[in-house]
Protein backbone atom coordinates (compact mmCIF):
# COMPACT_ATOMS: atom_id res chain seq x y z
CA UNK A 1 0.00 0.00 0.00
CA UNK A 2 1.28 3.58 -0.93
CA UNK A 3 2.00 5.75 2.29
CA UNK A 4 0.39 9.43 1.20
CA UNK A 5 2.88 11.89 0.51
CA UNK A 6 1.03 14.68 3.11
CA UNK A 7 1.58 12.05 6.06
CA UNK A 8 5.17 13.18 6.19
CA UNK A 9 3.96 16.97 7.13
CA UNK A 10 2.40 15.16 10.22
CA UNK A 11 5.79 13.30 11.59
CA UNK A 12 6.25 14.51 14.78
CA UNK A 13 9.59 14.03 16.69
CA UNK A 14 8.24 13.17 20.06
CA UNK A 15 11.44 12.96 22.31
CA UNK A 16 11.80 16.92 21.21
CA UNK A 17 8.22 17.86 21.96
CA UNK A 18 9.15 16.26 25.03
CA UNK A 19 11.53 18.74 26.23
CA UNK A 20 9.70 21.07 24.68
CA UNK A 21 6.72 20.55 26.57
CA UNK A 22 7.39 18.12 29.29
CA UNK A 23 9.87 19.32 30.55
CA UNK A 24 12.52 16.60 29.92
CA UNK A 25 15.97 16.96 28.85
CA UNK A 26 17.91 17.39 26.21
CA UNK A 27 20.19 14.93 27.61
CA UNK A 28 18.20 12.26 28.33
CA UNK A 29 16.89 12.41 24.57
CA UNK A 30 17.93 9.01 22.91
CA UNK A 31 18.88 10.92 19.80
CA UNK A 32 20.39 14.39 19.01
CA UNK A 33 16.67 16.21 18.50
CA UNK A 34 17.17 16.70 14.71
CA UNK A 35 17.02 13.75 11.62
CA UNK A 36 20.00 15.14 9.91
CA UNK A 37 19.60 14.06 6.19
CA UNK A 38 22.61 15.32 4.46
CA UNK A 39 25.51 17.89 5.29
CA UNK A 40 22.97 20.88 4.53
CA UNK A 41 20.64 20.07 7.36
CA UNK A 42 23.84 19.52 9.82
CA UNK A 43 25.15 22.80 8.70
CA UNK A 44 21.17 24.39 9.34
CA UNK A 45 21.73 22.84 13.03
CA UNK A 46 24.65 24.01 14.05
CA UNK A 47 23.98 27.84 12.55
CA UNK A 48 20.76 27.70 14.75
CA UNK A 49 22.83 26.58 17.76
CA UNK A 50 25.12 29.64 17.06
CA UNK A 51 27.55 28.74 15.11
CA UNK A 52 29.12 28.69 11.15
CA UNK A 53 31.48 26.58 11.08
CA UNK A 54 32.86 27.77 7.51
CA UNK A 55 34.24 30.50 9.99
CA UNK A 56 37.70 29.30 10.60
CA UNK A 57 37.68 30.49 13.93
CA UNK A 58 34.27 29.60 14.79
CA UNK A 59 35.21 25.87 13.30
CA UNK A 60 38.53 25.56 15.32
CA UNK A 61 36.67 26.61 18.70
CA UNK A 62 34.04 23.47 17.80
CA UNK A 63 36.19 21.13 17.40
CA UNK A 64 38.46 22.07 20.19
CA UNK A 65 35.38 21.32 22.35
CA UNK A 66 34.83 17.81 20.42
CA UNK A 67 38.70 16.95 21.35
CA UNK A 68 37.85 17.96 25.03
CA UNK A 69 34.90 15.81 24.69
CA UNK A 70 36.29 12.60 23.87
CA UNK A 71 39.23 13.15 26.75
CA UNK A 72 36.58 14.25 29.39
CA UNK A 73 34.35 10.85 28.48
CA UNK A 74 37.53 9.05 28.75
CA UNK A 75 39.23 10.34 31.84
CA UNK A 76 35.46 10.14 33.98
CA UNK A 77 33.40 7.26 32.45
CA UNK A 78 35.66 4.81 30.63
CA UNK A 79 37.74 2.35 32.75
CA UNK A 80 41.34 3.64 31.14
CA UNK A 81 40.51 6.73 33.05
CA UNK A 82 38.42 5.89 35.86
CA UNK A 83 38.62 2.47 37.75
CA UNK A 84 34.53 2.52 38.27
CA UNK A 85 34.04 3.53 34.59
CA UNK A 86 32.42 1.13 31.86
CA UNK A 87 34.69 -1.15 30.30
CA UNK A 88 34.45 0.12 27.07
CA UNK A 89 36.20 2.30 24.14
CA UNK A 90 35.41 5.34 22.05
CA UNK A 91 35.18 3.39 18.45
CA UNK A 92 38.04 4.34 16.05
CA UNK A 93 35.43 5.74 13.59
CA UNK A 94 35.78 9.35 16.40
CA UNK A 95 39.14 9.81 15.65
CA UNK A 96 39.20 10.39 12.25
CA UNK A 97 36.64 13.12 12.32
CA UNK A 98 37.67 16.46 10.70
CA UNK A 99 34.36 18.27 10.07
CA UNK A 100 31.99 18.40 13.08
CA UNK A 101 29.00 18.27 10.87
CA UNK A 102 30.04 14.56 9.81
CA UNK A 103 29.47 13.67 14.00
CA UNK A 104 25.99 15.16 13.48
CA UNK A 105 25.38 13.19 10.64
CA UNK A 106 26.76 9.90 11.74
CA UNK A 107 23.98 10.16 14.70
CA UNK A 108 21.39 9.48 11.73
CA UNK A 109 23.76 6.90 9.94
CA UNK A 110 23.08 9.68 6.88
CA UNK A 111 27.13 10.59 6.63
CA UNK A 112 29.42 8.54 4.07
CA UNK A 113 31.73 7.01 7.12
CA UNK A 114 30.43 3.53 7.41
CA UNK A 115 28.22 3.81 10.55
CA UNK A 116 26.59 1.46 13.15
CA UNK A 117 23.88 1.59 15.36
CA UNK A 118 26.32 1.90 18.35
CA UNK A 119 28.48 4.44 16.41
CA UNK A 120 25.36 6.52 16.42
CA UNK A 121 24.92 6.04 19.73
CA UNK A 122 28.28 7.35 20.80
CA UNK A 123 27.92 10.05 18.32
CA UNK A 124 25.24 11.44 20.61
CA UNK A 125 27.32 10.95 23.64
CA UNK A 126 30.15 12.72 22.59
CA UNK A 127 27.32 15.80 21.09
CA UNK A 128 26.08 15.70 24.89
CA UNK A 129 29.11 16.49 26.26
CA UNK A 130 30.32 19.12 23.70
CA UNK A 131 26.67 21.09 24.50
CA UNK A 132 27.64 20.98 28.17
CA UNK A 133 31.62 22.18 27.77
CA UNK A 134 29.78 24.83 25.09
CA UNK A 135 27.23 26.51 28.01
CA UNK A 136 29.91 26.05 30.17
CA UNK A 137 32.28 28.47 28.27
CA UNK A 138 29.86 30.80 27.40
CA UNK A 139 28.82 31.96 30.74
CA UNK A 140 29.23 36.01 30.73
CA UNK A 141 29.73 36.20 34.02
CA UNK A 142 32.92 34.20 34.32
CA UNK A 143 34.89 37.35 32.66
CA UNK A 144 34.08 39.14 36.00
CA UNK A 145 35.00 36.19 38.31
CA UNK A 146 37.24 37.67 40.01
CA UNK A 147 35.77 40.49 41.16
CA UNK A 148 32.62 38.85 41.89
CA UNK A 149 34.43 36.56 44.42
CA UNK A 150 36.74 39.70 45.69
CA UNK A 151 33.22 41.53 46.60
CA UNK A 152 31.29 38.51 48.00
CA UNK A 153 34.60 37.23 50.65
CA UNK A 154 35.11 40.79 51.43
CA UNK A 155 31.71 41.08 53.65
CA UNK A 156 32.42 38.05 55.23
CA UNK A 157 36.55 39.04 56.16
CA UNK A 158 35.76 42.07 57.49
CA UNK A 159 34.42 40.50 60.81
CA UNK A 160 36.74 37.61 60.75
CA UNK A 161 39.08 37.77 63.34
CA UNK A 162 42.18 36.13 64.50
CA UNK A 163 43.65 36.18 68.31
CA UNK A 164 46.69 33.53 68.39
CA UNK A 165 44.97 30.14 67.87
CA UNK A 166 41.59 31.99 68.11
CA UNK A 167 39.17 32.35 64.96
CA UNK A 168 35.95 34.55 65.75
CA UNK A 169 33.64 36.33 63.95
CA UNK A 170 32.83 39.51 65.82
CA UNK A 171 30.39 42.67 65.42
CA UNK A 172 31.91 45.79 64.57
CA UNK A 173 31.11 47.29 68.16
CA UNK A 174 32.48 44.33 69.53
CA UNK A 175 29.03 43.20 71.66
CA UNK A 176 29.09 39.74 69.73
CA UNK A 177 31.45 37.29 69.56
CA UNK A 178 31.27 33.64 67.65
CA UNK A 179 34.10 31.25 67.72
CA UNK A 180 34.93 29.18 65.29
CA UNK A 181 36.89 26.37 64.64
CA UNK A 182 36.99 26.96 61.20
CA UNK A 183 36.04 29.09 58.20
CA UNK A 184 36.61 28.04 54.76
CA UNK A 185 35.86 29.28 50.86
CA UNK A 186 35.63 27.75 47.81
CA UNK A 187 36.53 30.21 45.19
CA UNK A 188 36.14 28.28 42.26
CA UNK A 189 34.47 25.03 41.00
CA UNK A 190 36.73 23.27 38.87
CA UNK A 191 36.11 22.70 35.13
CA UNK A 192 35.75 19.18 35.43
CA UNK A 193 33.77 19.23 38.36
CA UNK A 194 31.72 21.91 36.88
CA UNK A 195 30.92 19.58 33.59
CA UNK A 196 30.11 16.74 35.67
CA UNK A 197 27.77 18.59 37.88
CA UNK A 198 25.95 19.85 34.54
CA UNK A 199 26.02 16.52 33.25
CA UNK A 200 23.37 15.61 35.76
CA UNK A 201 21.41 18.31 35.99
CA UNK A 202 18.01 19.16 34.55
CA UNK A 203 18.44 21.94 33.70
CA UNK A 204 21.98 21.06 32.25
CA UNK A 205 23.05 24.87 31.68
CA UNK A 206 25.84 26.73 33.31
CA UNK A 207 23.81 29.79 34.60
CA UNK A 208 22.16 27.40 37.14
CA UNK A 209 24.99 26.40 39.11
CA UNK A 210 25.18 27.85 41.99
CA UNK A 211 28.37 26.74 43.95
CA UNK A 212 30.86 28.30 42.17
CA UNK A 213 31.91 30.41 45.02
CA UNK A 214 31.61 28.66 48.57
CA UNK A 215 31.74 29.62 52.30
CA UNK A 216 31.84 26.98 55.07
CA UNK A 217 31.67 28.18 59.05
CA UNK A 218 32.13 25.44 61.46
CA UNK A 219 30.76 26.37 64.73
CA UNK A 220 31.80 24.53 68.41
CA UNK A 221 28.64 23.63 68.73
CA UNK A 222 24.90 23.84 67.15
CA UNK A 223 23.93 26.67 68.90
CA UNK A 224 26.57 28.65 67.42
CA UNK A 225 24.93 27.24 64.44
CA UNK A 226 22.53 29.45 64.79
CA UNK A 227 23.80 32.41 65.94
CA UNK A 228 25.99 32.43 63.46
CA UNK A 229 22.89 32.89 61.10
CA UNK A 230 21.87 35.62 63.15
CA UNK A 231 25.39 37.38 62.93
CA UNK A 232 25.06 37.09 59.32
CA UNK A 233 21.52 39.07 58.33
CA UNK A 234 22.14 40.70 61.68
CA UNK A 235 24.91 42.55 60.11
CA UNK A 236 23.72 42.43 56.69
CA UNK A 237 26.69 40.61 55.55
CA UNK A 238 23.91 38.66 53.26
CA UNK A 239 20.61 40.01 52.66
CA UNK A 240 18.03 37.05 53.64
CA UNK A 241 15.63 38.67 50.69
CA UNK A 242 18.01 37.39 47.91
CA UNK A 243 18.35 34.06 49.72
CA UNK A 244 17.37 31.46 46.86
CA UNK A 245 13.99 29.04 49.11
CA UNK A 246 14.59 25.99 46.95
CA UNK A 247 18.33 25.85 47.30
CA UNK A 248 17.86 25.79 51.65
CA UNK A 249 18.19 22.92 53.13
CA UNK A 250 18.75 21.75 56.92
CA UNK A 251 19.70 18.40 58.13
CA UNK A 252 21.48 19.46 61.49
CA UNK A 253 18.86 21.06 63.84
CA UNK A 254 14.88 20.49 64.04
CA UNK A 255 13.89 24.12 63.80
CA UNK A 256 10.17 23.52 64.68
CA UNK A 257 11.71 21.21 67.91
CA UNK A 258 14.00 23.68 69.07
CA UNK A 259 12.25 26.51 68.84
CA UNK A 260 9.47 25.16 71.34
CA UNK A 261 11.88 24.31 73.73
CA UNK A 262 14.10 27.18 73.11
CA UNK A 263 10.64 29.42 74.19
CA UNK A 264 10.16 27.20 76.89
CA UNK A 265 13.99 27.83 78.32
CA UNK A 266 13.67 31.51 77.75
CA UNK A 267 10.73 31.59 80.14
CA UNK A 268 12.51 29.53 82.55
CA UNK A 269 15.90 31.47 82.87
CA UNK A 270 13.65 34.85 83.73
CA UNK A 271 11.81 32.99 86.14
CA UNK A 272 14.82 31.18 87.85
CA UNK A 273 17.20 34.19 86.76
CA UNK A 274 19.40 31.53 84.80
CA UNK A 275 22.87 32.80 84.97
CA UNK A 276 24.13 32.85 81.16
CA UNK A 277 26.69 29.59 81.42
CA UNK A 278 23.93 27.95 82.57
CA UNK A 279 21.45 28.70 79.94
CA UNK A 280 24.13 28.19 77.24
CA UNK A 281 24.33 24.87 78.70
CA UNK A 282 21.01 23.93 78.86
CA UNK A 283 20.37 25.53 74.90
CA UNK A 284 23.02 23.31 73.69
CA UNK A 285 20.99 20.28 75.18
CA UNK A 286 18.39 21.52 73.81
CA UNK A 287 19.67 21.60 70.34
CA UNK A 288 21.65 18.11 70.35
CA UNK A 289 18.47 16.69 71.85
CA UNK A 290 16.90 18.35 68.02
CA UNK A 291 19.15 17.19 65.77
CA UNK A 292 18.29 15.73 62.74
CA UNK A 293 17.90 14.10 59.53
CA UNK A 294 15.49 16.69 58.30
CA UNK A 295 15.78 17.65 54.56
CA UNK A 296 18.21 16.40 51.75
CA UNK A 297 17.04 17.94 48.60
CA UNK A 298 20.86 16.49 47.27
CA UNK A 299 20.18 12.99 45.75
CA UNK A 300 24.44 12.86 46.23
CA UNK A 301 24.65 14.02 49.62
CA UNK A 302 24.65 11.23 52.22
CA UNK A 303 21.83 10.74 54.47
CA UNK A 304 24.45 10.91 57.22
CA UNK A 305 25.25 14.40 56.50
CA UNK A 306 24.16 16.93 58.76
CA UNK A 307 24.61 20.70 58.35
CA UNK A 308 22.42 23.86 57.63
CA UNK A 309 23.16 25.15 53.55
CA UNK A 310 21.53 27.71 51.61
CA UNK A 311 22.03 29.94 48.59
CA UNK A 312 22.61 33.69 48.37
CA UNK A 313 22.40 36.15 45.87
CA UNK A 314 24.75 38.99 45.86
CA UNK A 315 24.89 42.09 43.84
CA UNK A 316 27.92 42.48 41.87
CA UNK A 317 29.21 46.14 41.11
CA UNK A 318 31.92 45.77 38.21
CA UNK A 319 33.08 49.33 36.94
CA UNK A 320 34.16 49.39 33.26
CA UNK A 321 37.92 50.17 33.13
CA UNK A 322 37.58 50.84 29.49
CA UNK A 323 35.45 53.75 30.12
CA UNK A 324 37.47 55.06 32.03
CA UNK A 325 40.70 54.51 30.27
CA UNK A 326 38.39 55.56 27.06
CA UNK A 327 37.99 59.02 28.34
CA UNK A 328 41.83 59.24 29.71
CA UNK A 329 43.06 58.78 26.08
CA UNK A 330 40.03 61.55 24.68
CA UNK A 331 41.04 64.01 27.19
CA UNK A 332 44.60 63.32 26.36
CA UNK A 333 43.86 64.07 22.48
CA UNK A 334 41.75 66.96 22.99
CA UNK A 335 44.48 68.54 25.65
CA UNK A 336 47.46 67.56 23.02
CA UNK A 337 45.92 68.75 20.07
CA UNK A 338 42.18 69.69 19.70
CA UNK A 339 42.81 70.04 15.91
CA UNK A 340 44.23 66.69 15.24
CA UNK A 341 42.60 63.95 13.33
CA UNK A 342 42.96 61.42 15.83
CA UNK A 343 40.69 63.64 18.76
CA UNK A 344 38.08 64.46 16.09
CA UNK A 345 37.75 60.69 15.58
CA UNK A 346 37.65 60.05 19.13
CA UNK A 347 34.82 62.86 19.48
CA UNK A 348 32.86 61.29 17.19
CA UNK A 349 32.22 58.21 18.73
CA UNK A 350 29.22 57.17 20.48
CA UNK A 351 30.11 55.94 23.86
CA UNK A 352 26.30 55.78 24.85
CA UNK A 353 26.11 51.96 24.36
CA UNK A 354 29.84 51.29 26.83
CA UNK A 355 27.96 50.53 30.81
CA UNK A 356 30.49 52.52 32.95
CA UNK A 357 28.82 50.02 35.32
CA UNK A 358 27.75 46.35 35.51
CA UNK A 359 25.61 45.27 37.56
CA UNK A 360 24.08 41.77 38.32
CA UNK A 361 23.33 39.23 40.75
CA UNK A 362 25.39 36.48 41.57
CA UNK A 363 24.88 33.34 43.51
CA UNK A 364 27.39 31.16 46.64
CA UNK A 365 26.15 29.16 48.92
CA UNK A 366 27.05 29.06 52.75
CA UNK A 367 27.21 25.67 54.81
CA UNK A 368 27.12 26.03 58.24
CA UNK A 369 28.01 22.62 60.34
CA UNK A 370 29.02 22.31 64.42
CA UNK A 371 32.83 20.59 65.10
CA UNK A 372 30.95 16.95 65.44
CA UNK A 373 28.76 16.99 62.75
CA UNK A 374 31.79 18.32 60.40
CA UNK A 375 34.11 15.25 61.59
CA UNK A 376 31.62 13.01 60.94
CA UNK A 377 30.84 14.11 57.24
CA UNK A 378 34.39 13.88 56.63
CA UNK A 379 34.03 9.98 57.63
CA UNK A 380 32.19 6.92 55.46
CA UNK A 381 29.45 7.87 53.13
CA UNK A 382 29.63 11.26 54.16
CA UNK A 383 33.00 11.96 52.91
CA UNK A 384 33.45 14.87 50.06
CA UNK A 385 35.44 11.64 47.46
CA UNK A 386 32.15 9.40 48.05
CA UNK A 387 29.67 12.75 47.06
CA UNK A 388 32.19 13.30 43.96
CA UNK A 389 32.41 9.16 43.23
CA UNK A 390 28.27 9.20 42.96
CA UNK A 391 27.62 12.41 40.82
CA UNK A 392 30.15 10.81 38.53
CA UNK A 393 28.13 8.01 38.59
CA UNK A 394 24.79 9.31 38.28
CA UNK A 395 26.26 11.15 35.15
CA UNK A 396 27.79 7.93 33.59
CA UNK A 397 24.59 6.09 33.85
CA UNK A 398 22.93 9.06 32.92
CA UNK A 399 24.67 10.07 29.35
CA UNK A 400 24.98 6.43 28.35
CA UNK A 401 21.82 5.01 29.26
CA UNK A 402 21.22 4.09 25.97
CA UNK A 403 24.52 2.45 25.18
CA UNK A 404 24.03 0.49 28.76
CA UNK A 405 20.89 -0.59 27.05
CA UNK A 406 21.87 -1.47 23.58
CA UNK A 407 24.73 -3.25 24.91
CA UNK A 408 23.06 -5.27 28.25
CA UNK A 409 25.88 -4.04 30.36
CA UNK A 410 25.46 -4.80 33.72
CA UNK A 411 25.86 -1.61 36.07
CA UNK A 412 24.85 -0.68 39.60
Amino acid sequence: MNRPAYLENYNFNWETFDIMAGGTSSLDAKNYLAHFKNKDDALKFLKGYGYDISDPIQNAEMFGNFQEAIQFIKRYFLKEGNPDGLDLQIPNLFYSITDISELLLITTGSTEYKVTDEDAIWAGIILKVMHTILHLDKDLRYRYFTIIQTQIFDRFYRFLHRDKDELYLENEDKSVRIPLVEFETKSKKSRESTIIKLLHKKENVAEELFDRIGIRFITYNKTDCLRLMSFLYQNYILMANNIKPSRSQNSLINLEKFKKEHYVLIKKAIKEKMSEEDFKIALEAIAESASTKLYRNNEHSSENYSAIHFTCRQLIKYRNPFYTQFNKIKSFARKHDPESEVYKKLAQLDTGSIAKEVRFFYPYEIQITDQKSHQENSVGEASHDEYKRSQIHSAMKRLFKSLIEYKSLEIK
